[in-house]
This record gives structure tokens, sequence and C-alpha cells, in this order.
């Protein structure tokens, strides 16, 4: 009798335990069963199976209670393997999870653990028998068909021979056997050889590899080449046996990674995006599991692949909050990745123009390895024009484009150079508000204004993704007066450039436009090919893309995100501002930029237009050791989410009150409702941060905490709106 320890899909926090059970032939640890809780079947994994000479009786004599047996096994082989367990559990302990969220975190959709999962698509595969049986000529013309190219998709033959195939089969010519399918492995054109490097790459180059630390912060100017240096250490790596993960914060930045590196290393190269799916991705984890795979890229979730022998870790714009896990367990990719690091004893270099503040201070007290770029390859930086709006518009130009940005479009398209404008928010207006009672149209399920798209003629919540039409009604006054249209976004800036510029051609580059398969990549590669004059987005077009025709990058209403709450506003509107200007001027060709902005004196709008980091840095530290707030100080955001009001508060109100240490404990803020569910929220703020990870799971732990599974944790987080 096997006596197993299963983690169980629950999301009951207090149930975060190992059930038994019991099976009769041996499992192995991380498979997953199926097996009966709460009198439902669910899906758990395997902790531990021991042997034991026991019979059922004399177990459940033993612990005291009855057991159930495990009533199917799921996978052939464990898809976690020890390494990816222990990370596991390190997560729950680390992002105060629970164990079963960590394994959903980690696992395609394909083979997480939940109830319901579906199956992997499987194919059926040919290949000869020894039968000996009689053919007609055309039989025996496929039989030879399958023989030479076995094993053989049984679709390829039907497509060969449809008439014969299946009768072969029948006749026990053919053996057929069904296997899951795996990813198809693109061909790749010839090879492209290294670049040379500069004085400046190959001694930053050297460094890393020739350094006994383990984590590199590499700060590179846009456009130094840290692609270029990544590349070649990854290069040496592969040479020596071993893996490669490469990271990209989202997936607009993919396609241009995935060309660099397989045109450098070939078919080798496994593929990991939110674009993928459930299948695709299924198949891309099995390539990296069997080792068929030597070089990954991809975005958060790569970080979990199954690596058996990682030789490198390459984190590109690691300041990227698409790093950060939203939903439980809220991990940050970094974390992940070091931790990995360690694991493999493997180096991994985090990169960026514009690290994260946290890191950039951890590089200066030798927490990281500093090593920096000051230098572009072509040795000059664009030049830099910052337009005050206000005074702009008092002289009576437009309150979208200034007349500076257009006089300077004009330029660039009369000598067939390319122009991107950035504009962080989608959509043709941002606020449709009631003439009547100034009011505007609200999402049903979120405490949002909604915004309108022209394209579709509907009004759509950026939170939840709600749909509806204009109404004809105002539904706080009943006024049929209309609305005054307030705000801009990118549709209503395209129809505005069509018209300013007739005869250019226009990409536009937003969650709109992308949500197809392969959105992103379509849309860059036919701007790569010049096939438009123009590309306008949101701020995925902001970083990472290196396109050598650009000379001009102009930024609209670049300085808004400088109106949120959150401590971390100047840092995000500097990195996207200084990310944004790095897209021009990158090859022999000078590059300009133009800052349109309210706020020009602002030293994050200041620094970025001069390019100057470490400037940034100084101001911002300031600012976050007057405040205290990291990195001077680690942060625990607990938000109470519920559907009733009066439960969400009253969670967050015992919350506050049952933590108290040597740390502060701010709030209960009530944040907006998102998703029809009411937020409250309390964050801790201190210096030691095992305390209060200690003292939270402690709160939890308790039996009196109300509706602790609402509760959604973030440690360190990274957001705080």
């Amino acid at each position: 009798m096997i006596l197993v320890q299963c983690w169980i899909e629950h999301p009951v926090r207090s149930l975060d335990q190992t059930f038994t059970y019991l099976y009769d032939r041996p499992l192995t640890a991380g498979t997953r069963v199926q097996v009966f809780f709460n009198r439902r079947l669910s899906v758990g994994f395997v902790e531990s199976a021991q042997e034991t000479n026991e019979t059922k009786e004399q177990i459940e004599e033993r612990l005291g209670m009855k057991l159930q047996t495990v009533q199917s096994v799921l996978d052939e082989q464990s898809l976690i393997t020890d390494e990816l367990h222990d990370l596991a559990m390190w997560m729950s302990k680390t992002t105060l999870s629970t164990v079963i969220s960590c394994f959903q975190a980690m696992l395609p959709a394909k083979v997480k653990p939940h109830t319901g999962t579906q199956k992997a698509v499987t194919e059926k595969w040919v290949s000869v028998s020894e039968a000996a049986v009689e053919l007609t000529p055309k039989q025996l013309e496929a039989y030879a068909f399958v023989r030479d190219n076995q094993p053989m998709l049984y679709s390829r033959l039907r497509s060969e021979y449809p008439n014969q195939a299946s009768i072969l089969i029948r006749k026990g010519a053919l053996a057929e056997q069904v296997k899951e399918r795996t990813a198809t492995i693109a061909e790749t054109a010839e090879l492209v050889k290294p670049l040379p490097l500069t004085e400046d790459q190959q001694t930053v180059k050297d460094e890393i590899e020739s350094s006994s630390d383990s984590v590199f912060l590499l700060r590179g100017v846009t456009g130094a080449g840290k692609t270029e240096v990544y590349l070649q250490i990854a290069k040496n790596i592969l040479d020596r046996g071993k893996q490669v993960l490469i990271l990209v914060p989202e997936i607009s930045l993919t396609p241009q990674m995935i060309e660099r590196v397989s045109s450098r290393f070939g078919n080798d190269l496994a593929i990991y995006h939110s674009a993928l799916n459930a299948q695709e991705k299924y198949e891309q984890y099995r390539m990296v599991m069997t080792g068929k795979a030597r070089v990954v890229v991809g975005t958060r979730s790569a970080v979990f692949l199954p690596f058996t022998d990682l030789g490198l870790i390459v984190m590109d714009e690691e300041q990227d909050s698409s790093y950060k896990q939203e939903n439980q367990p809220a991990y940050h990719c970094r974390d992940i990745a070091i931790w990995r690091g360690q694991y493999h004893h493997c180096k991994v270099i985090l990169g960026s123009a514009t690290p994260s503040l946290d890191s950039y201070a951890r590089a200066l007290k030798t927490v990281y390895h500093l090593v920096s770029l000051s230098k572009r390859i072509n040795l000059t930086l664009p030049d830099t024009v910052i337009v005050p709006m206000k005074q702009c518009m008092k002289q009576g130009q437009s309150y979208i484009l200034s007349d500076t940005l257009i006089q300077k479009m004009e330029e660039r398209l009369k000598k067939k150079e390319q122009c991107i404008l950035l504009l962080n928010r989608r959509g043709y207006h941002a606020v449709m508000r009631c003439r009547s009672c100034q009011t505007p149209v609200i999402c049903p399920h979120c405490d949002l204004a909604m915004s309108y798209h022209r394209d579709e003629r509907i009004m759509k919540c950026h939170a939840c993704g709600y749909q509806m039409k204009l109404p004809a009604v105002c539904p706080s006054c009943g006024s049929r007066e209309g609305y005054s249209a307030f705000g801009y976004g990118t549709q209503k800036l395209e129809q505005i450039l069509q018209e300013k510029f007739p005869e250019a051609r226009l990409l536009r580059m937003d969650a709109d436009t992308t949500s197809v398969k392969n959105g992103h990549a379509s849309i860059l590669d036919a701007f790569s090919r010049h096939e438009a004059d123009i590309l306008l987005g949101t701020q995925m077009i902001a970083k990472g893309l290196d396109y050598p025709n650009v000379t001009l990058v102009g930024i609209l209403n670049g300085d808004e995100g400088l109106n949120r709450t959150d401590f971390r506003s100047c840092e995000t509107t500097f990195d996207l501002l200084m990310q944004a200007a790095g897209r021009s001027g990158r090859s022999n060709v000078s590059g300009e930029v133009v800052f349109q902005v309210f706020d020009p004196d602002h030293y994050a709008v200041q620094c970025a237009a001069a390019q100057d980091y470490e400037l940034f840095f100084k101001y911002e530290m300031q600012f976050r050791h007057a405040g205290q707030y990291p990195p001077y100080t680690y942060l625990i955001s607990l938000t109470a989410v519920n559907a009733v009001q009066s439960r969400a508060e009253k969670t967050a109100l015992w919350l506050k009150q049952n933590l108290n240490g040597s740390y502060k404990t701010i709030g209960v803020i009530s944040l907006l409702k998102i998703q029809d569910r009411y937020r409250y929220r309390i964050i801790l703020k201190g210096r030691d941060l095992e305390q209060m990870r200690n003292d939270v799971r402690q709160a939890l732990e308790q039996k009196e905490c109300p509706d602790v599974s609402s509760i959604r944790i973030d440690v360190n987080p990274t957001e705080m709106d």
C-alpha cells in the first residue's frame, strides 16, 4: 500500500496543507492525481508517496481517520521538477500565498492543478508493421512511402494517399501510435555572425564573464548595444552545453528578440508568452523539459519553465512593472530569476537604460554587480525639445499636436524617414460627460469613467473590459441633451494624423489593434519593412524596439503619469519618457525627440530630456528618503476584496486591529470598485520585512480572521494607485 500526501486545489487559505490518500501503485512526487475532496472530484499534486506494509485498516487505525484512495493518475511523469517544487515552497513563504497557487502560477493551462483541466492535444503516428499482408499496387506504394519516412504523422499519409491510409491500418500493414503533439520547430535562414563589440561592450562582457559574482545590473543608455552583449555571453554559455533564458517584459518586445536570437543560434529555441494558446504553451513547456530547447525567449511566466541545466538568465528592461504578477501569488519575476540563478549556479543579468531605483540602490551597495554602457553605438544621443502645452494652447495651437511637433514630422516625412508617436491612452475620447449635470459615463461594474471607441461606436471600460453603447439618456440626471467629450486617445490621434498628413502611411499599435493572434508581430514587421511612415501607440512601443529609420519620436501628454497618487509616479514617468526617446536616432542619421508636457520644469521631465539617469536617481532618492518609501523601507499591501461592501470593510478593519509591530500600519483606505468588487486596503511599512511577513502570516492563521480567502497580499508592491 502507498501512503500519498497531496496538495489539493482549493481557494481556502486555512486548508493550505497536504492531505493523506492511499494508492496501490508507486507514485512520483509532482505528478497530478484526481481525488475526492469534500465530495468533489479534485486535482492534486503529490508531495510524497511512501510505501508501507500496513493494510488500509491498520493505517486508518494508526492515524485515527478514514482514508480515501486516489481515483486516477493524470501524468505519466512529473511536470514539477525537484527545483520547481522547492521554488514553489519558497514562493509560498515569501509571497504569503498558498502552495497550490504557486503550482498554478508555474504550469501552463493544460496542466494546471484545476478541476476539469483540458487534455493535451494528441496526434496519430504510423509506421510499418511486421505483418505479412497482401496489398494492391497502390497500397504497396503508400506502404513504401511510410516505410521510407517512418515514423510519420497519419495526417501526412492521409494527404498523400487518402484512399489507402485507413485500409493499410485495417489490414495491419501499418502500426499506429498516439502521441502528444509537440511544437513545430521553424526553419531558420542562414545564421548571422556576431557584431563586432565596441570597447565599452567588450569591457562589460569581459567583466561579467570573469567575475565570480552571480547577479549583474547592466545599465546602458538606449542604443548602447546591451542586446549584443547578452547574445555574445549567451553564445559562450551554449557552447558549454547549457541552457539560456532571455526574459522580456511585454509581448510587443518578443518578436524582435526572437528574430535576433534565432538568427544567431538557429532552431533550438522555445518561445513562451501569454499570446500562445494553452496547447502551444504546453508544447513549448515540454520542449524545455525534454531538453530540445536550448534557448528560451519569453515574458514573465517563462521564468518557471522546467530547465535542467541553466547557464544564464537575462532579464531585459528589468524595471518594467509587467514583471510583477498582480494576482496571487504576487511574485516579482526578478526575485524568481535570482533564486533560479542561485539554484543552477549561473549568472543573472538585469539590463535596462533606466533600472528600477530598488535595483540601482542594491547595485550601489554591491548587492548586485554594477556594469555600465555609457555611450551609444553611434556615439550620438537624439536632440530633445520640451514643448510646454499650456503655453501652446494660450497661443491658439492644438492641444493634441503642437506646431513644433507638426513641423518636425513634416521635415522627417519629406526625407522618407519614419516617426513614432507615443500616447499612453487608447480609445477615441477619454471621458464622456453629460452636458446637463457634467457627470461622466461610469462603468456599471467599476468606479471608473468609460472611454469612447469611435471605431466600434461603443463605450469601453479599460479596467474590466465591459462594453456598451453610449446611453441616450444620462443615467445620473435623465437628461437627453447629449454628452461633451474630454481627453483623447490613440484612435482620435490616428484620425488627426490622417487629416494632417494624408500622404503618410499609418500604423496604430494598442490593445485594440493587437488583440488578434500575432497582432504585435504583424504590425512591427510591417513598420520594419517601411510599409508605414508613422507608428503611433501606447506604452507598448516605448521600449526595446530598434528601427534604424526612425529619426523622430513624439511623446504626447508625456507627464500625465505625474498625476497618479502612487509614490512611484515620478519613476514610471521618467522611465516612459527616457525609454521612448531612446527609439529615435539609433543609426547613422541624427534623431530628434519632442516631449509635449504640461509641467516642463519637473525634474522627471528635465532628466529624461537630458538622458541623465544619475541625476534623476539623486532627486528621486531624496523624495523617497523624506517619505521613507522603498528602497528605504519595505511595504506589504493587504487588500480585502468582496462583492459585499460591508464584508470587505470588516475584513480590512480586523486586519488593521490585529497587526501591530515595529512597523507603521496605514489605512484602512477605500479603493475604487473594480469588477463589482469593493476593495479596502491597509499598508504595512517598515524596515524588518520578515517581522511584517510573520505577523501577517500569524494573523491569517487566526480562526477569528473574517473572510481570509478574500485578502489579496502583495509583498513589495510595485503599484499603489
